[in-house]
């Protein structure tokens, strides 16, 4: 009994093992797996049809392209969609190679996950409807507020020094369209959530000019891509992809591209201009998570 014990310990180990190091498990498997979000503003989103489109899904495509040269071969590429919930485990299992969603970076992450060098740094705010009298954290009290379950955006206005005393009740949606679904519905009074989230959220809504994004600014967060921890070869090789997208000038064309053009499926443009805060993250590369940010 003893020695099946151990030979299944170890081969636990080794499968640990294997999945620290991604180069050589895409190899091995012909294939690589996204993860991806169904609704996460230009970021990472769905067109349908299995198909998934925005600036972090780009990035990640310009990222496998050079692990397909990394481990010499053409690569199957496979899209897995996640949630706020379930991303950081399924990177960890190997179910996810690389997750390319809108996933903030910080210390208590990097403890199960690493993330590549920061591509976009987040302003978190409150979506409300034009109509509703809503222009600050103080009106939120005595309302109900959505968030997206697994996200840390409520705890940031829970914190938020001009939310002492403000009284909301908080209500979870599962993912980011459920979530804006409970303020375009009534059901909600307003949406906490990443700037780039509520603006894409509100962009592709029946009626966009029905709701605005309003109030103080709750936080500064380093957005990036997950991989697996301790895969030093691996995050190398998607720093490096990034790295290269900054110096040729290419990142800023994405980001005219995802943020600034009109995008698929409807056509409508997101309107949300480089932030100061991203271009200094892709002046000095840095994969520093939000506690840092919270420093300054």
């Amino acid at each position: 009994m003893k020695k099946h014990v151990i030979a299944a310990a170890l081969m636990a180990m080794t499968a640990v093992a294997a999945q620290a190091d991604t180069l050589a498990k895409v190899k091995s498997a012909g294939a690589i797996t996204m993860g991806v979000r169904d609704s996460s503003g230009a970021l990472s989103y769905t067109l349908g049809d299995g198909k998934y489109a925005g600036f972090h899904v780009e990035i990640c495509q310009r990222i496998i392209a050079n692990v397909e040269k990394a481990v010499g071969q053409k690569l199957e590429v496979k899209y897995q969609s996640v949630t706020s919930q379930n991303r950081i485990p399924l990177v960890q299992n190997g179910t996810v190679d690389i997750e390319c969603g809108s996933t903030t970076n910080n210390a208590a992450r990097q403890k199960d996950v690493s993330f590549v060098n920061t591509t976009y740094v987040e302003e978190v705010r409150i979506a409300a409807r034009a109509n509703s009298g809503i222009t600050s954290i103080a009106n939120l009290a005595g309302k109900n507020v959505a968030t997206t379950t697994g996200t840390t955006s409520v705890q940031l206005l829970r914190k938020h020094e001009r939310a002492n005393g403000v009284d909301f009740k908080e209500i979870f949606g599962k993912d980011h369209a459920d979530s804006f679904l409970l303020l375009e519905s009534g059901r909600a009074d307003a949406f906490v959530m990443d700037g780039s989230i509520l603006a894409g959220n509100i962009a592709n809504s029946k009626n966009p000019a029905d709701f605005r994004i309003v109030g103080e600014v709750l936080a500064v967060e380093p957005i990036a891509i997950m991989v697996r921890k301790d895969d030093a070869a691996f995050k190398k090789v998607a720093d490096d992809t990034i790295a290269a997208l900054v110096k040729s000038g290419e990142m800023n064309k994405l980001w005219d591209k995802w943020f600034l053009q009109p995008i698929p499926p409807k056509n409508v443009k997101i309107g949300l201009a480089l932030s100061e805060s991203t271009k200094a993250a892709w002046a000095n590369l840095n994969d520093k998570p939000a506690e840092d940010y919270a420093k300054k």
